[in-house]
């Protein structure tokens, strides 16, 4: 299906660009979020004829996202979560908390701007892209931690005791030499 960029895309192209896409990516992501328009003549004609709003309203877009984005570049955020001693988060952290501890802070970010692959799952300092506009992204630090006395020392670059795993081998002989020790013992 051949589509009207109404803005940005990434991957895909610029504004006002017509581009060939997958039906389903059309029907089910562009149109529906206003991102494009179907490529037909009327749509076409429609489209140059609204251009020009359609820049001016990007450009605003764009210039309130970089005052946000100028706040919101390099500011650290912490989360607490329990963990393990391995440092082995219980749940997660996923775009949904990132993005209420950002609006509790003062910065409006819709869980949809947070560029997370996968959720945080461990303990520590976690550099996290934020795209605030097609064109404007910036990265914050999620420090997740288990307390906020554990949260400022990993700030300051401490590093947080963990328990180590135990290794079985060496567990193993060492209770076998403290068996030795003790004299000849039949288990």
């Amino acid at each position: 299906m051949e589509v009207i960029l109404l803005e940005r895309v990434a991957k895909l192209g610029q504004m006002g660009e017509t581009v060939k896409v997958r039906d389903g990516y059309a029907r089910n992501f562009l149109l529906p979020r206003g991102k494009a328009l179907r490529a037909t003549k009327t749509n076409k004609e429609h489209f140059e004829n609204q251009r020009a709003q359609l820049e001016a309203r990007n450009l605003e877009r764009r210039k309130e996202a970089e005052a946000v984005g100028e706040k919101l570049n390099g500011q650290s955020f912490v989360i607490i979560r329990q963990a393990g001693e391995t440092g082995v988060l219980y749940g997660s952290v996923s775009t949904r908390d990132l993005a209420e501890t950002m609006t509790q802070n003062g910065f409006s970010v819709d869980r949809n701007q947070i560029v997370l692959n996968t959720p945080i799952k461990t303990l520590g300092m976690h550099p996290v892209p934020v795209a605030l506009h097609p064109e404007v992204e910036v990265e914050v630090t999620i420090n997740v931690a288990r307390s906020p006395e554990e949260a400022e020392r990993q700030a300051r670059g401490e590093a947080v005791s963990t328990r180590e795993e135990t290794n079985l081998d060496d567990l193993g002989l060492e209770v076998g030499a403290a068996l030795a020790e003790a004299g000849d013992v039949e288990l």
